[in-house]
C-alpha cells in the first residue's frame, strides 16, 4: 500500500511463514504415509509427534497476528482485491492428505496449473486414514475389504483393547485431528475479531464460511469409539 501501512509487513510475513509451515506439514504427512506403508511404528509416532508440534506453532502465530487491530488491517485490506485464503493450495493439500477432499477446491485453481495437478493427484490417491487401515490389517486387525463405519469402529476397539502399542498411533491421530481443529478455531476467532461479519476477501463469506468448518473431525471413527472404551 502507499505509505506503506505499518501492519502490512506483519500480514505479509505471517502468511509467508504459514506457507512455509504448510510445506513442512505436507512433507511430514507424506513421510507418515510412507512409514505406515512400511509398518514402521516408531517412525509413524515420531512423524505424528513432529506434525503436532508444528500445528502448535501455527496456533501460536495467531497470537502475533491478533496484535493487528481492525483499523490497521482495514487500512490496507482493499489492496488484497481478489486474494483469498482459498488460494493456499498447500493448505488444501494438507486437507486432502488427511481425507477432507472436495472437487470444488480443485476447481478453484486454473486448468493446467501446478496447484491443480498436485491437488488432483492427492484427490486420486489414498489418504492417511485409508493407509492407516491397511496398517492395521498388517498388524493382524481384521477389517473387510470395504469396511463400513461400524466395521472400522469395531477394529479400532480391538486395537485399544489388545494392542496398546498400536493404540498409541490411534491416540496421536486423535491429537492431530484435535490440533487441526484447534488451529481452525483460533483462525476463525481471529477473523471474527478483525473483520466481524464482513464479506471475506476474494468474495468469500469470511467468518460465516470459516465458522462452518469448525468441529468437524477428520477421523470420526476415532472419536465415536470414546464412549465405548
Amino acid at each position: 500500500s502507499d505509505g506503506p501501512e505499518h501492519d502490512e509487513m506483519l500480514f505479509i510475513v505471517i502468511h509467508q511463514v504459514y506457507e512455509l509451515w504448510f510445506k513442512q506439514v505436507r512433507h511430514e504427512l507424506n513421510g507418515l504415509l510412507s512409514a505406515l506403508k512400511q509398518n514402521d511404528t516408531p517412525m509413524v509416532l515420531a512423524t505424528l509427534s513432529r506434525t503436532l508440534r508444528i500445528l502448535k506453532t501455527l496456533v501460536a502465530q495467531v497470537d502475533v497476528l491478533e496484535t493487528m487491530t481492525p483499523l490497521s488491517f482495514n487500512a490496507f485490506r482493499t489492496r488484497l482485491e481478489a486474494s483469498s485464503g482459498f488460494q493456499s493450495w498447500q493448505f488444501r493439500a494438507i486437507e486432502f492428505l488427511l481425507g477432507h477432499k472436495r472437487q470444488s477446491m480443485i476447481d478453484m485453481h486454473v486448468e493446467g496449473s501446478e496447484a491443480r495437478h498436485a491437488l488432483q493427484r492427492l484427490f486420486d490417491t489414498p489418504d492417511v486414514f485409508t493407509v492407516f487401515l491397511e496398517y492395521l490389517r498388517e498388524n493382524m486387525i481384521y477389517l473387510p475389504a470395504k469396511p463400513s463405519q461400524a466395521d472400522i469402529e469395531t477394529a479400532l476397539l480391538s486395537v485399544y483393547h489388545s494392542k496398546p502399542y498400536h493404540a498409541q498411533v490411534c491416540e496421536r491421530l486423535v491429537d492431530l485431528d484435535e490440533g487441526l481443529q484447534e488451529w481452525r478455531y483460533r483462525h476463525v476467532k481471529m477473523v471474527e475479531r478483525t473483520i466481524g461479519a464482513k464479506m471475506g476477501t476474494g468474495g468469500s463469506e469470511g467468518f460465516k464460511y470459516l465458522q462452518n468448518t469448525l468441529f468437524t473431525p477428520l477421523f470420526p471413527a476415532l472419536w465415536n469409539i470414546r464412549s465405548q472404551l
